[in-house]
């Protein structure tokens, strides 16, 4: 018999009888990937980083300082971010392991070094999971989170619970676009992404992707996840708006035709940035894993272009240094 979806709510134009869907219509055709990967033999993709792998890690990697206790946000590499809230520490997609495969052997390597290891968190109350794909979803990284702290929380898009209680944790909240849940002072939404999911040949679209919105005292914070660009998206600054911090992906964009379904890229990135009114933002989705065809250094200087030539103040969003670390404070307070 055929699998059918449990959760299928056939008033959500998101939802299927098979699984979930993206409003927005499909932009790749059959034969697409196999044209891609094609291409991508052909030509040698994606090439080094200009000054050689070294070169890259030393200008763009430092190890993460989680010491004091100010509020603070620090961002991992590629989609990881953590939050610090009254000493209270919550991650976003961890994957902090080698390579994000299902195999230990083939698929991404990690090109930069992770910027900490679980055991350096002092606590962890709450792990947000975007969605199923290896480079957001790390199963040497959740078992390694379990070990640490069985009782921690895990929030997860629609269908991904089983995979959770499977994997021995205790605590797992699922939750449809829309939807929300409080833990302590801080409330989670999960909010539409333009994306999709799939950890084997046979579950693709069985369960949610999604973005998170944050608030937990004056920071309201968006978290896009993987996601292309939709106008959809302005959805949710004006039923959650307005953020003072947002992560916002910039990496996995090349080429175009094969991405744009479910990678923003940086232009695309400033353009929400800008219809956010200039939250400080983060540049997720780059700097670790080979993903598409642009070189590791190639985002950062596309970002920065794309924000002078938009007349925007960079200062409110450029390339952060993996575990590199801002105030909360600094975020939330007006713009001067």
């Amino acid at each position: 018999m055929a699998w059918q979806n449990p959760w299928y709510d056939p008033d959500k134009a998101h939802h299927t009888p098979e699984g979930f869907r993206n409003p927005e219509p499909d932009l790749r055709q059959n034969g697409d990937l196999k044209r891609w990967r094609k291409e991508r033999k052909a030509e040698g993709l994606p090439f080094p980083p200009a000054q050689g792998y070294d070169s890259f890690t030393a200008e763009w990697w430092q190890r993460a300082n989680l010491s004091g206790d100010d509020d603070a946000v620090w961002w991992l590499g590629h989609a990881c971010v953590l939050l610090r809230v009254d000493s209270r520490y919550t991650l976003i997609d961890p994957a902090l392991s080698k390579r994000v495969s299902p195999l230990r052997f083939y698929g991404p390597l990690r090109k930069t070094p992770a910027a900490l290891k679980i055991e350096d968190l002092p606590s962890l109350s709450c792990v947000l999971i975007s969605h199923n794909h290896y480079d957001h979803l790390d199963k040497p990284t959740i078992k390694a989170i379990l070990r640490r702290f069985p009782e921690v929380e895990f929030v997860v898009p629609l269908g991904l619970e089983p995979w959770f209680r499977k994997v021995g944790a205790k605590n797992v909240t699922q939750l449809d676009w829309w939807g929300s849940t409080s833990l302590d002072a801080m409330t989670i939404h999960a909010v539409p992404a333009r994306h999709w999911s799939m950890r084997s040949p046979y579950d693709r679209n069985r369960s949610l992707w999604c973005g998170w919105v944050v608030k937990v005292k004056a920071l309201s914070f968006w978290f896009t996840g993987d996601s292309g660009y939709t106008e959809n998206l302005l959805e949710i600054p004006r039923r959650l708006g307005p953020f003072n911090l947002a992560a916002l992906p910039v990496g996995a964009y090349a080429p175009k035709w094969f991405m744009r379904g479910q990678h923003m890229d940086p232009e695309q990135a400033v353009s929400l940035h800008r219809a956010l009114d200039e939250p400080v933002s983060i540049p997720i989705h780059w700097g670790v894993f080979e993903l598409a065809d642009e070189s590791l250094d190639a985002p950062p200087d596309i970002l920065s272009q794309s924000m002078q030539a938009a007349g925007l103040d960079e200062s409110r969003f450029h390339a952060w240094r993996i575990g590199a670390k801002q105030q909360l404070i600094n975020i939330t307070q007006d713009k001067s």
